[in-house]
């Protein structure tokens, strides 16, 4: 368990910006170490300002894109090409305007999909895709994802993980079925806090005055089963990227800033 990290900006386009700049030189030095990297998208106004400005960022040429898995951490479970899908909403924001390998682009099914519409099976199906990709050194059933990102609701559920339902307690799955989610759709797919915390660097994101509550909540020792952020944290690195109306609750105590 690493202990979170905290780096503030002055507002929501700066922080996509520096989180965008921060996410390609990761991307950079995994490839050049590894020859390829592999990163968990999120969804929301957050993770999908995020990808935008990595599109327009000057150093986005710097990425090999055809050597780059692209994984979600959780995904609306409804029919492909729906605009409320993450990956529908990642593909405009960035991933049709990149050469990406296809088959490296590890979407979650939907609900027209081979499975239907039963999640519980898709998730099961995911899980066997990140199971079959994960190496000899790999924990936990899953690859060792290079940076894994969350977007933080205002009720403290990251992915599709929320206060108190049975997703965000489960300790053995990788990959579940949400059903009753409190808000729409009721039915979603999302990896567990388990393969969260397979992730080498979790990068958790929260802008908005509305997000601030949930901040102070998680970074204040809550209970994951409570607050589902607490519970989301890396291997080497647990990173929460806030605009300052996120971190406008917080106290002062926390704001160290985050080593390079």
């Amino acid at each position: 368990m690493s202990t979170p990290q905290l780096v503030v900006h002055r507002d929501k386009e700066l922080m996509a910006e520096a989180a965008a700049a921060r996410l390609i030189t990761k991307i950079v030095d995994a490839q050049a170490a590894r020859g390829s990297a592999s990163v968990v998208l999120t969804g929301g106004r957050n993770g999908n300002g995020l990808l935008a400005a990595l599109g327009s960022a000057p150093a986005r040429d710097a990425v090999d894109w055809s050597r780059l898995d692209l994984w979600w951490g959780d995904e609306r479970f409804l029919p492909e090409g729906d605009p409320e899908r993450n990956v529908t909403q990642a593909r405009e924001a960035l991933l049709d305007r990149v050469p990406l390998d296809p088959a490296r682009v590890h979407a979650m099914p939907a609900s027209d999909g081979p499975y239907g519409d039963d999640a519980d099976a898709a998730a099961a199906a995911y899980a066997r895709e990140l199971a079959a990709a994960a190496g000899p050194g790999d924990h936990g059933g899953v690859p060792t994802f290079d940076v894994l990102m969350l977007g933080v609701g205002p009720d403290t559920h990251v992915a599709s993980l929320f206060p108190e339902l049975p997703a965000v307690r489960e300790t053995e799955r990788t990959v579940v079925g949400v059903h009753g989610a409190p808000k729409p759709p009721p039915v979603r797919v999302s990896l567990t806090l388990p393969a969260i915390r397979a992730a080498k660097e979790v990068w958790l994101l929260a802008a908005g005055a509305d997000k601030a509550k949930a901040a102070a909540i998680a970074l204040s020792g809550a209970g994951e089963v409570q607050a589902p952020a607490a519970g989301a944290y890396g291997r080497s690195r647990t990173l929460w990227l806030l605009d300052a109306a996120a971190a406008s609750e917080l106290p002062r105590s926390l704001y160290p800033p985050a080593s390079a």
